[in-house]
């Protein structure tokens, strides 16, 4: 007996909408505490308002997001159908991981300038000897080389699982 492998797309997230901000009474409201969002289907997703007058608000923050999503409305409640990701898609979300990935990187350097300064700061005022400062920078760039190959562990674990079929 052949075993028969069948691609499958991951199942639809509330969190893919959770966060966009819905202009809600002059005031922006994550999504999430004005509607309920649920996944009938494993690439559908069911946006609920708690208040039927908030569905034409929650439809075009749905529109002004750049999820490329269109939302049907059936009086109630809003759908949104998930097409199957397509080898260009899949390549975008992959380029949009390692931008997150590069913003992460950038923010670890940062840190590491300013504990720096810190360090030097603090053997300039006499708190730590010139030995200590030399050993604290050390272990500043240990940690630094720690968490930004933690970073490329996440994001080559993601985009394997992005391009995995």
């Amino acid at each position: 007996m052949a075993v028969r492998y069948v691609r499958r797309e991951p199942p639809a997230s509330p969190a893919l909408v959770e966060d966009i901000r819905v202009d809600y009474y002059g005031s922006p409201t994550p999504m999430k505490s004005i509607a309920q969002i649920n996944v009938p289907e494993a690439t559908q997703l069911m946006i609920k308002p708690f208040s039927p007058q908030d569905m034409k608000a929650i439809e075009k923050a749905i529109s002004d997001s750049k999820l490329g999503l269109t939302p049907h409305s059936d009086g109630r409640a809003l759908y949104l159908k998930l097409p199957p990701l397509s080898q260009e898609r899949r390549l975008q979300l992959v380029g949009q991981c390692k931008q997150a990935a590069e913003a992460a990187k950038i923010a670890i350097r940062n840190a590491r300038r300013d504990a720096n300064k810190v360090m030097e700061t603090e053997e300039k005022g006499g708190v730590v000897t010139e030995d200590d400062a030399k050993n604290g920078k050390e272990q500043i760039q240990e940690l630094t080389k720690t968490y930004e190959g933690k970073v490329e562990e996440m994001i080559e674990k993601k985009k394997n699982e992005i391009m995995g079929v």
